[in-house]
């Protein structure tokens, strides 16, 4: 007789978020084929090994398994990578460290986050092109190093300055950690999701991209459109009137 326990019940539940996280996770980057072979090859390999019992056709595919760990951690590096991060970002995890560290970082305050919404917007109505990263939980040190140090503080002047079309720095990303603008110029990771539409070009690509690999906000100013938009946890929000940006950026949860 099958005995079915509290634990057994918990056990199938974690499994089954585990399924769903990856299943959302691999949605996202465009992997859901190469997510839905894995999972048919293990449901293949538990009925073979497990329910028929199949001793030779079971051995290979034992091997083939443990080979296989190998191979699903090169080939959803970037994903484990992302999944890692945003474990050890979460709220109440960063509140930890940082209560042991000692290390506090100061949110932007709504004036500062003013100066951002009036440089989107006179950017906007010129058509100037501008993306601009806002830093949360996740350090962006590695993306900011692939630009130019500024260490400026935060500024509406400066910021349109530094998308002019003349400037040597308007093709990048400028990031902006906390209270301070950190680097110009910078080099964001570019999206291959499929599910982006066609007429979003470059710098939207690589702001979701940004948002899939940390949990930063990204602003997108159209250099074609000069309509504002963000990406935030993998997401679009597109064409954004100066209230809904300001209502975003004021507040972002």
């Amino acid at each position: 007789m099958i005995e079915f326990g509290l634990k057994d019940l918990l056990d199938i539940c974690l499994v089954a978020l585990f399924l769903y996280y990856s299943y959302k996770v691999m949605k996202e980057s465009g992997s859901i084929n190469i997510f839905a072979g894995v999972l048919i090859f293990v449901i293949i390999w538990v009925i073979v090994s497990q329910v028929l019992e199949m001793r030779l056709l079971g051995s290979i595919l034992d091997k083939l398994v443990s080979v296989g760990v190998i191979a699903i951690i090169i080939l959803f590096q970037d994903e484990i990578r992302r999944f890692l991060l945003t474990l050890g970002t979460h709220r109440r995890i960063g509140f930890l460290i940082n209560f042991i560290t000692g290390h506090h970082k100061e949110p932007i305050e709504k004036a500062e986050m003013m100066q951002i919404v009036l440089a989107c917007l006179n950017m906007s109505k010129k058509k100037v092109g501008a993306l601009i990263i806002l830093e949360k939980e996740i350090p962006l040190l590695e993306i900011a190093h692939t630009g130019e140090e500024i260490d400026a503080n935060i500024n509406q002047r400066l910021i349109e300055n530094i998308f002019f079309k003349n400037s040597p720095l308007h093709d990048g990303a400028l990031i902006i950690s906390y209270k301070k603008m950190r680097a110009a110029g910078c080099i964001l990771p570019v999206s291959h999701s499929s599910n982006i539409p066609k007429d979003l070009g470059l710098r939207h690509r690589a702001a979701l991209g940004m948002s899939q690999e940390s949990d930063a906000l990204a602003i997108i100013v159209s250099e074609e459109t000069g309509n504002i938009s963000i990406a935030r946890n993998g997401e679009f929000k597109l064409r954004l009137s100066a209230e809904e940006l300001e209502r975003i950026l004021t507040n972002p949860a």
